[in-house]
């Protein structure tokens, strides 16, 4: 079994001797004359397991010493002992005070030297022991997390590859879309009116949510969803039921997992369904209108999530954009130029401002997609 390592720092040779011939046989001892050699030596790799010093020094004193070894972070760890012939309940607590962990006045007993000794590196592994579960468990809680996470953003691509088997016209819909929701709530962010309430985690939830907005398009009739003309208005009302086909799926889910779990915490409050919260937000209500015309309950303005309100236009420009059975695909020029006359009516004007400001950046998702899609 390795030995403790401990230092002892005195200037006098005669307490060097006595203590190391009283430690060695149990420890393996380092012996300074000095605080500055005990910090040389420390800055140079070697790390005692206890270290046990004079206060009344030449030039750098106890007290100096231990000042100087608690600058460094990775020093806090080793218990240090004072062994002093100030007596004083003043000299101990300016000890205790810099951080000393037990204080031993001269003439000492060997005895209760052994003790302290003994007790204090118990203390120290029994720290150390914590210290490496409670970092193995950090480390453990962060691979389960990344773990889930990826289960989670697959279940999620799987949902979405769901929607795209049936609807042959959405092919890569979904991820393009994604990018696009990503870019206008990025922008926005920069927008002191949505400072708070697009964090960094509030974007990633709705980038992430954002493939399951048409998620609730499995419910309609293949007759409906594949037609190549144009939808009759019986159809087209059986197509607007996909919005709350979406959102009652996920409510469902959310309410049978909370169900299951028997948690007493507030929905709100259980981050692992935050994103299927922001989902349902989503699929609910992202063929609203600013103006207050949308489907499915005619939502005005601010009543809309602002998720919905960027779903809506990243929605648009990429359905305009692509080939439709029922339609070309428009020019780039031609859906901006709609997209800003839609301002106010049926765009949040601040998502059609932050689009314009990102027209290159659509451009670029939109050209990187055609580019991969001819190499196919």
């Amino acid at each position: 079994m390795k030995k403790h390592e401990i230092s002892i720092v005195d200037d006098e040779p005669i307490n060097l001797m006595i203590l190391k011939k009283l430690l060695s046989p149990s420890f393996l001892i380092r012996a300074y004359k000095s605080g500055a050699e005990l910090l040389q030596a420390v800055e140079k790799g070697i790390k005692p397991d206890l270290i046990l010093m004079d206060i009344m020094m030449p030039g750098m004193d106890g007290y100096q010493t231990l000042s100087e070894l608690r600058k460094d972070p990775d020093n806090l760890a080793i218990p240090v002992i004072y062994i002093s012939a100030l007596d004083s309940l003043i000299d101990e607590e300016k000890g205790f005070h810099l951080g000393a962990v037990d204080y031993i006045i001269k003439p000492f007993r060997p005895g209760i030297v052994l003790a302290r000794v003994n007790a204090h590196l118990e203390l120290k592994q029994a720290r150390d022991r914590l210290k490496n579960q409670n970092e193995w468990l950090e480390a453990e809680v962060q691979r389960r997390m990344v773990e889930n996470q990826m289960i989670q953003d697959t279940t999620l691509n799987v949902f979405a590859e769901l929607v795209e088997t049936r609807d042959n016209d959405t092919a890569n819909h979904v991820l393009r879309t994604q990018n696009y929701v990503r870019i206008i709530a990025e922008r926005l962010q920069k927008n002191e009116k949505f400072k708070n309430h697009l964090g960094d985690d509030t974007i990633e939830r709705i980038v992430k949510a954002a493939p399951l907005h048409d998620i609730g398009k499995i419910g309609i009739p293949d007759a409906i969803l594949l037609k190549p003309g144009k939808l009759d208005y019986e159809e087209y009302e059986v197509m607007k039921t996909h919005c709350k086909i979406g959102g009652n799926a996920i409510r469902l889910a959310i309410n049978k997992t909370l169900s299951v779990n028997k948690t007493d915490n507030q929905q709100g409050e259980i981050t692992a369904l935050y994103f299927l919260e922001e989902a349902e937000r989503i699929m609910n209500y992202h063929h609203e209108r600013w103006d207050g015309k949308g489907y499915p309950e005619e939502l005005y303005g601010d009543e809309i999530p602002i998720s919905a309100r960027i779903m809506a236009l990243a929605d648009v420009f990429d359905a305009l954009t692509t080939v439709r059975p029922y339609k070309k695909a428009w020019s780039m020029d031609a859906v901006v130029d709609y997209i800003l006359e839609q301002k106010g009516l049926q765009f949040d004007p601040d998502v059609v401002d932050a689009f314009e400001t990102e027209i290159k950046a659509f451009r670029q998702v939109l050209c990187q997609d055609r580019t991969a899609a001819n190499k196919n």
